[in-house]
């Protein structure tokens, strides 16, 4: 998947989830960047040895989520 395609479907569970459609979804955004800064975080534990490049790529992957989710 896609980290466009990932950020989407965090997106629309979180929406989902509020049952709310009131045109701003700032808040759904904000909850989506909350649970992809934990995520974020673990790949930076990760990043260290012995996982090296797995974990470069894994933190690397939610970064790009993180950016699609600022952009929707």
């Amino acid at each position: 998947m896609t980290p466009k395609e990932k950020a989407k479907e965090l997106f629309d569970k979180y929406v989902d989830l509020s049952g709310i459609f009131v045109g701003d979804y700032e808040n759904e955004k904000s909850m989506c960047l909350i649970v992809v800064h934990e995520i974020m975080d673990l790949g930076l534990l990760y990043g260290n040895a012995p996982f090296g490049d797995r974990g470069k790529r894994f933190y690397s992957y939610w970064k790009e989520v993180k950016q699609e989710i600022e952009n929707l």
